[in-house]
């Protein structure tokens, strides 16, 4: 425990049994000689949760931190809850995949961990399907559905700073886990923190149990396999003069896109240099997310230059989420306007195999709630349905599985921070896929003479122009975080939300986070309530609608707005959306960061 009040150099430190790793004992030691009780007290004194992509945290010592002990004791606990769950959980076991992530100073690298997950389980006597090297994180869902294992982890913190690392948890549909089980998990967790055995910490014992296989050769040829029916266009793609730069963004992309162009008959994609080997220091860039757009594609855009390639791709370092860029003084694309993009090609795809219009009552497209309302557009004209999810991958991966056991089929998802799924192979986005198929969209327009950005027109001319505009803000103090949120919803007194927001009258608020939505008879919201995160959106009477929510994985407040113009509407709306976005606080604290793209 912490004493009370402690003096500096008399503290007592809550045992930290990471008696595994000498790298994180030693941290602990350090603080501790050096008197450091509020750095440990944030350490030791709380514990991760699960957000919208499971547990994410820095490495390092500590139980709200990524580093061997938490993860042993995530496993144990999640061996415990699927004991109970799964009377078959002996025989179908865990699926448990790793990225390219490492840190020095705590000894932590995603392949470690994987390992000392397997560990924790097969001392249990359970099978482990641990893959034998880095894959994207899509490979981890696509195995469990295709193994039928139980659940799968993958040992990943995407586009998250070099510092962070993740413990992502999926269920036996293939989708990440949802409430109640990440609940469950936690508690499960919460119940046994001492490791079992020193069989928990033994990284070795993965090559000495046979319970332990590798499914990666079976894994890779089933996925490229399947990969093949999203290709409509192979014999085009192999004669199409247009030319491609691919970034893996120093993760695991790079071999795997490779293979899902040669899937689609192109030739590889010209691959950035610097970028496409592993590198846990992402030395080339900033900030390791392709999402910041411009100033972390300098290298690609370079390159494509050099090369005459019209597009370039870029995958995040765990390959599951997708930034295009399109020469024309390069315009890169938002995540709300490739989704409009490959909205428009899976449907204009789906329809050349499907020519009767009643056929279109079988098919969906998903979105979260705070991405664009073009599919929605899509959906009011063509006649297929259109579903909203609260955000993250989770909900639409859910959504997903429960609409197949009605007999209907998901074409395509997508949120709008760069995450897309063409079709429903797996319930997770996928960037390695999605690049496959934005290659062939572009291979098909380019041969009618069209750019990526003359088709987004068409587009927004058929159905309505979208426009939106979508940001952050950095604010690492929780407390602050609170009274913002707070503020909000006691406005103008006790229960009151704002009226006006730039100016414009508010005519609808809806917040998940407490239930409430003022457009409902029974002011009740019909998206599920979510009290683990703020989330609050705001109707203007001009037809904007604009999202305030606190990020699941990152220290950052969003927000997200959008007008949607009326289908036929020619001609793009003439105003901007700056003002319309809401102003987060007149707050004198200083933790906040303006939203300058930085990580």
């Amino acid at each position: 425990h912490l004493g009370s009040s402690p003096e500096p150099g008399d503290v007592t430190v809550f045992t930290w049994t990471s008696t595994g790793n000498q790298w994180t004992r030693a941290q602990v030691e350090s603080l501790v000689g050096a008197g450091r009780v509020d750095d440990l007290s944030r350490r030791l004194c709380s514990r991760m949760s699960f957000g919208t992509a499971g547990l994410r945290a820095p490495m390092g010592a500590g139980f709200n931190r990524i580093n061997d002990l938490t993860v042993i004791q995530s496993t144990q606990g999640l061996y415990s809850y699927l004991c109970r769950y799964f009377a078959d959980f002996s025989s179908r076991g865990v699926v448990v995949g790793f990225d390219t992530r490492g840190q020095e100073e705590s000894g932590c690298s995603s392949h470690r961990l994987a390992k000392l997950t397997a560990a924790v389980l097969l001392s249990r006597d359970v099978p482990v399907h641990l893959f034998s090297s880095f894959v994207p994180t899509p490979y981890v869902p696509y195995a469990v559905k295709k193994l039928r294992a139980a659940a799968g982890v993958m040992i990943t913190a995407s586009h998250n700073p070099k510092e962070d690392n993740g413990y992502k948890v999926y269920w036996c549909n293939g989708a990440q886990i949802a409430s109640p089980h990440d609940k469950e998990i936690l508690r499960c967790i919460e119940e046994q923190l001492e490791p079992w055995s020193a069989s928990c910490w033994d990284v070795g014992l993965v090559d000495r149990c046979s319970l332990r296989t590798d499914p990666l050769t079976q894994i890779n040829s089933c996925y490229m396999d399947e990969l093949a029916s999203l290709c409509f266009h192979r014999d085009l793609n192999s004669s199409s003069p247009l030319k491609f730069v691919h970034s893996s963004f120093h993760g695991v992309g790079h071999a795997f896109v490779q293979q899902a162009f040669r899937v689609f008959g192109f030739p590889p994609p010209i691959a950035v240099p610097e970028q496409k080997d592993p590198d846990p220091n992402f030395s080339s860039v900033r900030c390791p997310n392709p999402e910041e757009g411009e100033s972390v594609l300098e290298l690609s855009l370079l390159l494509a230059e050099r090369e005459n390639a019209r597009v370039v791709l870029a995958t995040d370092p765990d390959a599951d989420r997708l930034a295009v860029a399109e020469k024309c003084g390069w315009k890169v694309f938002t995540g709300n306007e490739m989704a409009a993009l490959l909205g428009w090609w899976m449907f204009f795809t789906w329809k050349e195999n499907h020519p009767e219009p009643a056929d279109a009552q079988s098919i969906y497209m998903l979105a979260t709630t705070v991405s664009s309302k073009i599919l929605q557009a899509f959906a009011r004209i063509e006649g297929f349905h259109f579903e909203e999810t609260l955000p993250g991958f989770k909900w639409i991966g859910n959504r997903i599985h429960e609409l197949s056991k009605t007999g209907s089929r998901v074409i395509f998802s997508f949120e709008e921070s760069i995450g897309f799924l063409c079709g429903d192979t797996v319930l997770d986005k996928d960037g390695v896929s999605s690049a496959a198929v934005v290659a062939e969209m572009a291979a098909y327009l380019h041969n009618k003479n069209l750019s990526l950005i003359q088709q987004l027109h068409n587009i927004y001319q058929t159905y309505g122009y979208h426009v939106s505009k979508t940001s952050y803000v950095v604010c690492n103090d929780p407390p602050t975080i609170q009274r913002i949120f707070s503020r909000i919803r006691n406005f103008d007194g006790s229960g009151s939300y704002p009226k006006t927001c730039g100016g414009v009258q508010i005519v609808h608020v809806r917040d998940v986070t407490t239930g409430y939505d003022s457009s409902q008879p029974d002011l009740r919201s019909v998206l599920p309530v979510s009290r683990s995160s703020h989330m609050i959106t705001f109707t203007l009477k001009n037809g904007v609608v604009a999202t305030l929510r606190t990020s699941g994985t990152e220290p950052k407040i969003k927000y997200y707005t959008e007008f949607c113009a009326a289908p036929g509407q020619r001609s793009a709306p003439r105003f901007c959306l700056t003002e319309l976005s809401p102003r987060l606080s007149s707050t004198d604290e200083t933790d906040f960061q303006p939203p300058s793209h930085s990580c």
